[in-house]
């Protein structure tokens, strides 16, 4: 049963009525770009095919009432939940931050009834909230006939996880789960929200995209999270910038020297030299010339390990095992301390790069990891 049917099953069971419809968003992972996007930097996602999707039909008044496929539960609330942040919890709070959200900007939110299943895994770093997120918002601006063009979307989502559910995202996840298109990495300006879809065919290239979930337990992740956002926004600061996306990278040596510490520069040089990564990942994409890419992944993740030390030993010997079993680039895709590893591989090859990551992690005593191949899919859609 694909995860749609299950939606609207789920719908019946619970309702006792079918759905008035299905709307549909995707995980996402970053191809590169990590931690730029709160920097008003540049970054690179693309859908998955794995979707949480939205069964949902309108209900009378200023209530809404959502089960979780996930969970079992069903949780019940109104106006009076929906009137501050933080007053509904857990995984409903997305739902009710979408509803808050919607109102705070003007908007007459349909009461409704929905019904939630998803095929992205949680806390694997493929962005399931911003999906849970998408699915609702196009689901709740269908039933209620809201003019709420497509490019105004992903600030609202976030404004529901920033200032809701109290979550210091960035832009990247909703815009991706909301904008991309099949086919395209969406290349993402997160100061301007200014998009270009850029081709990204890896079939016509012979290769592949390997996600590999490290299923490693998440170490401090919120706190560690809202540490490096709080250094680079006072680095920033400190070298008079409204953004650490407003330093050159051939004037990165100075800006280094102007700052008090090793840790605060080791933070900057990860996110001027990322940006610069994600610009020369685009222009390798424009020229067709995907296995270009790989060093650049190398790269990242290296910046990522040593100045942004955000990976983990299981997360760090994926990599290690995918490139050492001919994988054409590998990095940490996600904010970090746990998640997911992609790997650039030949089409063909792809069983023996995962084996090798398997095989890796039995020798180190890990959790097993699992993986998946991917390509590039579309943003939110409704499906009937």
């Amino acid at each position: 049963m694909t995860v749609a049917d299950r939606a609207a099953a789920g719908f019946h069971q619970v309702y006792a009525q079918p759905p008035a419809g299905r709307w549909a968003a995707p995980g996402r992972v970053n191809l590169i770009g990590e931690h730029t996007d709160y920097n008003d930097g540049f970054v690179l996602p693309f859908a998955l095919p794995l979707r949480t999707v939205a069964a949902a039909a309108p209900q009378p008044g200023e209530t809404w009432t959502v089960w979780s496929e996930l969970t079992g539960e069903t949780v019940d609330f109104g106006a009076a939940e929906v009137t501050a942040a933080g007053r509904v919890t857990g995984w409903a709070g997305y739902v009710a931050g979408i509803v808050w959200a919607l109102r705070e900007a003007g908007y007459p939110v349909p009461g409704a009834r929905l019904a939630i299943a998803s095929d992205v895994p949680l806390g694997a770093g493929l962005s399931s909230s911003a999906a849970l997120e998408a699915a609702v918002l196009a689901a709740l601006a269908d039933l209620g006939g809201l003019d709420l063009p497509a490019e105004a979307q992903p600030r609202l989502a976030q404004r529901a996880e920033n200032r809701y559910v109290g979550a210091p995202t960035g832009i990247m996840d909703q815009s991706a789960a909301i904008r991309c298109r099949a086919g395209h990495a969406l290349f993402l300006d997160c100061r301007t929200e200014q998009v270009e879809h850029i081709p990204f065919d890896l079939a016509a290239a012979g290769l592949a995209i390997l996600v590999i979930d490290s299923n490693a337990p998440h170490r401090h992740v919120d706190g560690e999270y809202a540490a490096r956002r709080n250094s680079c926004e006072k680095a920033a600061a400190l070298l008079d910038v409204p953004a650490l996306r407003d330093v050159p990278t051939d004037n990165l040596d100075d800006a280094l020297a102007r700052l008090p510490d090793d840790e605060t520069r080791r933070r900057v040089r990860h996110v001027v030299t990322e940006n610069q990564r994600v610009y020369d990942t685009v222009d390798l994409l424009r020229a067709r010339q995907i296995q270009q890419i790989g060093p650049l992944l190398v790269a990242s993740h290296t910046s990522m390990r040593d100045d942004f030390a955000i990976t983990v030993p299981e997360i760090d010997t994926a990599v290690e095992a995918a490139l050492a079993a001919g994988a054409l680039g590998a990095r940490m895709t996600g904010g970090g301390f746990g998640g997911c590893v992609l790997a650039l591989v030949e089409a063909d090859h792809s069983d023996t790069v995962a084996n090798a990551v398997t095989d890796a992690y039995a020798r180190r005593g890990f959790t097993a990891p699992t993986h998946t191949t991917v390509t590039p899919a579309a943003g939110a859609t409704r499906l009937d």
